[in-house]
């Protein structure tokens, strides 16, 4: 297996497939059209191909200086624990720290908090600054 990686955005159908392969997209409700306009406001982002395959995908959001936040990281399934996260996680921190990004948050799947860890993030204290509006689905 030869995994490639580009940093282009993957095409809206693609991407659509690997995202709905989370099951996040059962409180979102987005369409493929959505989620691409969404992709497109990124500001570095990492796909990965297995041949014309996407099976891996992480962007971050980011002023370019202070923030950042990784809002995704994908990897489908069949293709998890074979370094795709690994690889793609690093592309994203070592381009934040390239332009001296000085604060590096993330968003984590439930039950994926080690992986991030054993990669130098650290959850927030309870009493740590921060706080989120959950999405609440359109009635």
């Amino acid at each position: 297996m030869e995994i490639a990686y580009k940093n282009t955005l993957p095409e809206k159908d693609q991407f659509f497939d690997l995202f709905e392969s989370t099951g996040w997209n059962e409180k979102y409700q987005l369409d493929a059209d959505q989620l691409h306009q969404a992709l497109r406001h990124s500001w570095y982002s990492v796909s990965a191909y297995d041949g014309d395959r996407l099976v891996g995908f992480g962007r971050a959001i980011s002023d370019g200086m202070l923030h950042a936040l990784i809002a995704e990281m994908i990897i489908l399934p069949g293709y998890q624990s074979r370094g795709i996260g690994n690889r793609i996680l690093k592309e994203l921190v070592t381009r934040c720290q390239s332009h001296g990004v000085r604060d590096i948050q993330l968003f984590c799947a439930r039950g994926k908090a080690d992986f991030y860890e054993k990669r130098g993030f650290v959850k927030r204290p309870d009493d740590a600054p921060g706080m989120g509006i959950p999405y609440i689905s359109p009635a």
